[in-house]
């Protein structure tokens, strides 16, 4: 059964890269949300494996860590492992400090560090 993977804020391109990325190594679906407020009702009334949030949302250009404290401060959602998608070290940080697990950046996405990181919730 393919594990369900919500990405929050990504532009169509980066989806693309995800969605063929994850499909060479994993069997998943891969599952659109442009913003939080779309994000944490998918969140509310769908199973997901793993939440990949954007540093920056695409749709609006928001920070994806309020995606991440919002997801984090409820307990009726928050037990999804969430990862932030970003090449930045101290975004990566700040994300891990709001209570994501490590993520990594586009330019990292077929190393194999991330894919043993991802094996984990998609493995």
């Amino acid at each position: 059964m393919a594990k369900q993977v919500l990405s929050v804020g990504q532009c169509l391109p980066d989806d693309g890269s995800l969605l063929r990325f994850l499909t060479r190594h994993f069997e998943v679906q891969l599952v659109r949300s442009p913003d939080k407020e779309d994000a944490l009702a998918r969140i509310r009334s769908q199973h997901f494996d793993l939440i990949l949030v954007n540093r920056k949302l695409d749709a609006d250009y928001s920070e994806g860590l309020e995606v991440i404290k919002s997801i984090q401060a409820d307990p009726d959602i928050n037990t999804t492992p969430v990862m932030l998608v970003s090449n930045y070290p101290d975004a990566q940080d700040k994300a891990v400090l709001a209570g994501a697990v490590p993520g990594f950046g586009k330019l990292e996405m077929n190393s194999p560090e991330v894919i043993e990181r991802l094996r984990k919730y998609l493995g």
